[in-house]
């Protein structure tokens, strides 16, 4: 009998080198980038498992900041999750992989997990699924199997892993590992090719629930005690289940490649050859994309006159590339990124750049996503502010007030449902109200579409730490807290 498949993707990851896209609050994995330019990372990582047989509910492990928006996209493409797990703060994949493990053996069952990355891009889903298939034999058997990328250049960005035996190609077979191995200098990643032993290292894994839990505690007891200590005080958030932050906070900070993978004698490389990319830079997203006859991609408002081999892409503007080569152009909402794909790795320093001249703009977009829609900025000064703010249907804001600001509220799509210090109201399209210092009240939405609605904000003190919860569908604090951003 085939055992249950229960894919563990892991969402953490700012993705910081596909600035100005990717950012900490909106990392790369949530934006539709490769595919089809409409699902996401993440929903790409779960719809290419469609078909394998006996596939479980997937295991999503995210930042808690992530959770709805880790939800939300899961609910868009039909997926009901076993779990959304929440890490307090990133400790690397072996704590990420030991709460995968005990979560699945905590009924006593024993499936096979398959470990994902939600930022990575496979483009033959067809070829991906096959490799499952043929490494399942292998890890039922007790081996922790990795799939190893077949390379296609003496890349220096990536970690290798060398075979015990010579590899074939094209064959779909598991060879246990000699050794893995730190970036290489160009000469020797172009030896590696030449060997015919050496596979980058994907970050992926196929092994029973058991098997990789019975390795974490002979080589890193300590991660599985604080792992098994966090669940034993996890607390149910809705949808999530919330790791205990103190016990979490103990458990050292490793990669499940050097707590397990590089001391185990159980490991075996499956070799990979389906389209992969980590995605790790604008160059890289290139490379992947479909290109036109010109060698471009074009996303979004673009036009393109007499341009090669450029990644042009526009979220809010029109972009125009006239007679250019070989650059990326990135526009947002707040930012422009102009480029030679030569120095997209370089964007990362960029963004260190930010963080350290505190830019709102190194960790966060004008739109922001909540549990009940999104807002975005719009324009502010000392003593106001502007925002344009949805709210989806059946959704609501806390219920709230403000020490120092009063707010107009101008609804210009939608019906929205107003409560102001016990009273209701119903306000359409193309009406106002007006919600006085010190009023409690919230904002919800009775309908069927999204409730759109522009936002003036007036005060001495515009800091969005200036509200103070009363009641709360979202399990955020109920009281003024500095740590939540908006209501």
């Amino acid at each position: 009998m085939t055992s249950p498949l229960i894919p563990v993707i892991l969402c953490g990851g700012t993705g910081t080198r596909l600035w100005p896209l990717s950012r900490a609050s909106y990392p790369k994995q949530y934006w539709p980038l490769g595919g089809n330019g409409e699902d996401t990372l993440l929903q790409q990582t779960q719809q290419r498992l469609e078909g394998i047989e006996a596939l479980g509910a997937p295991l999503l492990i995210c930042n808690d900041d992530h959770r709805f928006i880790v939800a939300e996209q899961m609910r868009q493409i039909g997926v009901e999750p076993g779990a959304i797990l929440l890490e307090p703060m990133g400790r690397n994949t072996a704590p990420a992989v030991a709460v995968a493990a005990l979560q699945a053996t905590a009924r006593g069952e024993d499936p096979l997990l398959l470990v994902l990355a939600a930022d990575h891009v496979i483009r033959e889903g067809a070829q991906f699924r096959a490799a499952i298939d043929a490494g399942r034999s292998a890890a039922e058997a007790g081996r922790l199997v990795t799939f190893g990328i077949v390379p296609t250049a003496p890349e220096t960005g990536y970690g290798y892993i060398e075979a015990a035996e010579p590899l074939e190609a094209g064959a779909l077979t598991p060879v246990p590992i000699a050794r893995f191995v730190e970036k290489p200098d160009r000469a020797t990643a172009e030896q590696f090719l030449e060997s015919g032993r050496f596979t980058w290292n994907s970050g992926m894994f196929l092994f029973k629930a058991s098997a990789m839990l019975s390795e974490l505690e002979r080589l890193a007891p300590e991660v599985v005690s604080c792992c098994r200590a966090a669940l034993e005080q996890e607390v149910a958030d809705l949808d999530f289940l919330r790791l205990e932050r103190e016990a979490f906070a103990k458990c050292p900070n490793v990669a499940i490649d050097v707590a397990v993978m590089e001391q185990t004698q159980l490991g075996s490389v499956l070799p990979l050859s389906a389209g992969w990319s980590d995605v790790g830079s604008w160059s890289a997203l290139w490379e992947t994309a479909d290109r036109d006859d010109d060698g471009n991609v074009l996303r979004g408002r673009v036009i393109s006159e007499d341009s090669r081999n450029c990644y042009l892409r526009s979220e809010h503007r029109l972009v125009v590339g006239l007679g250019v080569e070989n650059l990326v152009v990135v526009e947002t909402d707040d930012a422009v990124l102009i480029a030679d794909r030569s120095q997209a790795q370089n964007v990362k320093t960029v963004v260190k750049q930010l963080e350290a001249d505190g830019s709102p703009e190194g960790k966060a977009h004008r739109k922001i996503y909540r549990p009940w829609g999104h807002y975005t900025g719009v324009v502010e000064d000392s003593r106001w502010q502007v925002k344009r703010i949805s709210v989806k249907p059946g959704a609501s804001l806390s219920l709230q007030m403000h020490h120092h600001r009063a707010e107009h509220w101008i609804v210009v799509k939608g019906t929205a449902l107003v409560e102001r210090d016990g009273e209701s109201e119903l306000i359409g399209e193309n009406e106002s109200t007006f919600i006085p210092l010190g009023c409690k009240h919230r904002l919800s939405n009775p309908g069927r579409i999204p409730v759109e609605l522009i936002e003036v904000q007036s005060g001495a003190y515009l800091g969005e730490d200036d509200i103070v919860r009363f009641e709360d569908g979202y399990g955020r604090q109920s009281i003024m807290d500095p740590t939540l951003n908006v209501a």
